[in-house]
């Protein structure tokens, strides 16, 4: 009997909050609700940590990231960076194993509502994927290539020779190539740099 060996796929290791969904722009809103001022009031422009927002320190984040995760289901309501439904349904038709990771459950007693929303999210925005992974250390998930938007995270799988897009937005200008401001550049990168199976 012969037995056909499974190519095996090349993994691109997918985050989810500033690459796919628009974090910032829906926190904004919430921000705007929680300090009680217009979203006008807020700066588009951020840094990590969203200290132009007047956010100080980590207890201040975590009180606003968890009324907004618990009151206002952000991880549900978030846009959908243009771009990123079609450019990963494409590189999944091209062969492509798309995995999403995320560091969501980084706050407490509420990992449960987390995860429902970030699956409610994917499912509604048509986001193709076959695996999904809830955890801080990325680079353990063994993916050949990832594309991410944190400057910490970016600089950490780079460090461990990790082949790391970065997701352009402002809280990472300071990080070097290779950077996407679309998801056509990323896609483009992705097509020049690797095949879809080894």
């Amino acid at each position: 009997m012969l037995v056909m060996k499974e190519t095996r796929k090349t993994v691109i290791g997918v985050d989810l909050d500033g690459v796919c969904a628009d974090f910032y722009a829906r926190m904004r809103e919430i921000a705007a609700e929680w300090f009680e001022c217009s979203p006008s009031d807020l700066p588009e422009e951020v840094s990590y940590g969203l200290s132009e927002w007047g956010i100080t320190d980590k207890n201040q984040y975590e009180s606003l990231h968890r009324f907004a995760v618990t009151q206002r289901e952000l991880f549900k309501t978030m846009p959908m960076i243009p771009g990123a439904r079609k450019y990963l349904r494409m590189l999944s038709d091209d062969g492509y194993r798309i995995r999403i990771i995320t560091h969501r459950l980084f706050i407490h007693y509420f990992h449960a509502s987390a995860v429902q929303q970030t699956v409610d999210w994917l499912d509604s925005h048509g986001i193709p994927y076959w695996d999904l992974c809830f955890m801080k250390e990325k680079e353990q998930v063994g993916a050949d290539i990832y594309v991410e938007d944190t400057p910490d995270n970016v600089t950490q799988l780079r460090e461990r020779g990790l082949q790391t897009i970065c997701f352009a937005n402002s809280t990472n200008r300071h990080i070097g190539s290779p950077r996407a401001a679309t998801w056509r550049e990323v896609y483009d990168i992705i097509r020049r740099s690797s095949a879809p199976g080894d």
